[in-house]
């Protein structure tokens, strides 16, 4: 008996499982355009890398979005959590707070009319306030964290030959369970740092809560962002490091998670009109930020702001901004950038990659011909997070013009910094101070760095399928 999928007209459209917790697809509204499954299949080589027969006809997610960011006729959408947070905010007995991630602060803007590239931070912390928020606090902090985590991680794999080489980034979730899934091998070389996200989510429930003199458990922790694929990370059970802090098993690091998207759909229900909003200002411990914490957002910035403190690391010295501090090499929209850099008597091979199929191609062409690099970027999404499944729509025609003007929007916000490197963060300073001690330390190997799973099992029994073998691809070659 033929294998016969329960989803309809995959050679047109990418299935989405009825419990996938990122992505949603109402089938009513689909025209079978094709573009979300050229998003899932070309830009990410996750559709048409597996077999539905082998997975017992469960697809294949690395929650990215892009099929949703792609999709013309509010077919494809982000699994929204905007009702709960309306909930939480009007609980009396709940405390929310939320954390807005570097990408959304040059993306909202689009929502209501602004130029893409547009840095609206002010209004975004004042509309947050507006809707309710009882305290609004900074991923940039988080970012900021973990450079201090990541560099010092680095350090220790490249200057004391302490893990593997090399180290690949891992900020960015859907990456993580791409690599989880098609090359659990790598698992090793990924940093154990957690994202930004989840560790400004940490320290929200311990750190902050302790300053603020806030009940833990009466504490909801919001992310607003530009990613689909939080929604995912935030419920992998491993992001609960609150609870193990406080011995209190139901903590979760982050409640909710919702898109630049659901933001502006947010603000539009409540009847605010963001050009009029007030501008305000984040709360104080956990929301000051540097410009190498307003980067991690382009493809190419968590790099750049790792390389300006691991400079600072290991000579001591300051970076310098026609060099360090102005990575140029790294910045850009091609999907594979590599460059050297010397810091001290070392000589460091650098890579950055962006998008699913170029991170397949880099994987693969590393492997095969045994390429060798001491640290490497991934990003999921073309552009990095400012290219993110949950950031404002825009036709695909002008996709790469409204990407590279919000990058350009982050880099002149990052100029015009007084304070370019993370280590420079008075409140990162105080954080250490006061709490962590240091990085790599009990604590905070404890509270910012995770582990990751071989996901790979559910490929099934077939682990190699490519385009050309793969049954429900347009691009299927039937054996002679």
């Amino acid at each position: 008996m033929s294998f016969e999928s329960r989803f309809q007209h995959i050679d047109r459209r990418v299935p989405i499982s009825e419990n996938n917790p990122a992505i949603i697809h109402d089938l009513s509204k689909c025209k079978n355009c094709t573009l979300c499954r050229r998003a899932c299949a070309d830009v990410m080589s996750v559709l048409d890398y597996y077999d539905l027969e082998s997975t017992g006809d469960e697809p294949i997610c690395v929650h990215c979005g892009q099929c949703a960011a792609a999709c013309p006729f509010d077919s494809m959408n982000e699994r929204s959590e905007l009702d709960e947070v309306k909930v939480a905010i009007a609980d009396p007995e709940k405390i929310v707070v939320i954390q807005t991630a570097p990408a959304v602060r040059v993306g909202i803007g689009e929502e209501f009319g602004y130029e893409p590239g547009s840095v609206l931070e002010g209004k975004m912390i004042g509309a947050l306030r507006q809707l309710g928020a009882d305290y609004v606090v900074d991923t940039n902090f988080g970012a900021d964290l973990t450079i201090m985590e990541e560099a010092s991680e680095l350090i220790e794999r490249v200057v004391n030959g302490h893990g593997e080489l090399p180290q690949f980034t891992s900020c960015c979730p859907a990456w993580v369970k791409f690599a989880e899934t098609y090359y659990p091998e790598y698992l090793p070389n990924i940093s154990t740092t957690r994202s930004c996200i989840a560790m400004e989510a940490a320290v929200i429930k311990t750190y902050f809560a302790k300053k603020m003199n806030i009940d833990p458990e009466k504490i909801v922790s919001v992310s607003v962002a530009p990613c689909t694929a939080k929604k995912f990370e935030i419920r992998r059970p491993e992001q609960n490091k609150s609870a193990a802090y406080w011995d209190k098993e139901d903590l979760r690091d982050t409640d909710y998670c919702i898109t630049t998207r659901e933001f502006g759909k947010w603000i539009r229900e409540s009847g605010i009109d963001f050009t009029q909003v007030e501008e305000s200002q984040m709360d104080k411990y956990i929301g000051a930020e540097t410009g190498g914490s307003v980067i991690f957002c382009n493809t190419g910035g968590v790099m750049e702001a790792a390389v300006r403190s691991a400079y600072k690391f290991i000579t001591g010295e300051e970076p310098t901004p026609e060099r360090y501090t102005n990575l140029q090499e790294v910045r850009g929209m091609e999907g594979v950038r590599e460059a050297e850099v010397e810091i001290g008597d070392k000589k460091l091979k650098l890579a950055v990659v962006h998008g699913g199929k170029n991170i397949r191609t880099f994987l693969d062409d590393m492997k095969a011909n045994g390429k060798k690099y001491d640290f490497v970027e991934m990003m999921a999404c073309p552009g990095g997070c400012i290219g993110g499944g949950g950031q404002p729509r825009v036709k695909m025609p002008v996709a790469n013009k409204v990407r590279e003007a919000r990058i350009k929007g982050i880099y002149d916000m990052d100029s015009n910094m007084k304070l370019r490197s993370s280590y420079e963060n008075p409140e990162i300073k105080a954080i250490y101070s006061e709490f962590f001690d240091k990085p790599l330390g009990e604590l905070s190997e404890q509270l910012l760095h995770t582990y990751f799973t071989d996901r790979s099992s559910d490929l099934g029994v077939r682990k190699d399928v490519t385009p050309e073998t793969c049954p429900t691809s347009p691009k299927f070659k039937k054996p002679e």
